[in-house]
């Protein structure tokens, strides 16, 4: 599996990525999304199998009054994919580049009915902060996790 930053020709699959994964009312829109992968504070990380690109990360950062602060946009494996690692390494190579802005948290809202993903965060340090109810479309209820960023770490590499 190789990992590795977003580049603009893969939008098309990114974008076919999300349809997969989520249905309206709760997926991104092609607009919010291109603003999301282009977003000057932020990084997009791709997972990709033979040149098909099998899941993706995004995370922004933004300086809040106690430093930078990270948070994930999102976390989405093709349903095909899922249950190989792709979305713990993804979730490792999010933080890092969200550490490498200076961000020393992270954190991200989580459907509460994704018992998948809470799974992932919780596996991987991530501690529940509270619950937003109605944050999602149709009145679905978030899950705040965070998690402390270590100042150093490894920096993710291209290959795995």
């Amino acid at each position: 599996m190789l990992y590795r930053p977003y580049r603009s020709e893969d939008f098309a699959a990114l974008f076919a990525t999300e349809e997969a994964c989520f249905q309206p009312p709760f997926r991104f829109g092609r607009r919010m999304m291109q603003r999301l992968v282009n977003s000057p504070h932020g990084a997009t990380w791709i997972a990709a199998e033979e040149e098909r690109l099998t899941g993706f990360a995004i995370v922004e950062w933004s300086e809040e009054t106690d430093g930078v602060v990270g948070y994930i946009q999102t976390i989405e494996v093709a349903p095909e994919w899922r249950g190989q690692g792709i979305g713990r390494e993804l979730l490792r190579r999010v933080e890092g580049s969200a550490r490498a802005a200076g961000a020393t948290v992270i954190w991200l809202h989580v459907d509460a009915e994704n018992a998948a993903a809470i799974r992932l965060y919780e596996a991987n340090g991530y501690e529940y902060e509270g619950r937003k109810d109605g944050f999602y479309a149709l009145g679905r209820a978030a899950l705040v996790y965070g998690k402390p960023l270590e100042a150093s770490g490894p920096q993710p590499s291209g290959v795995d």
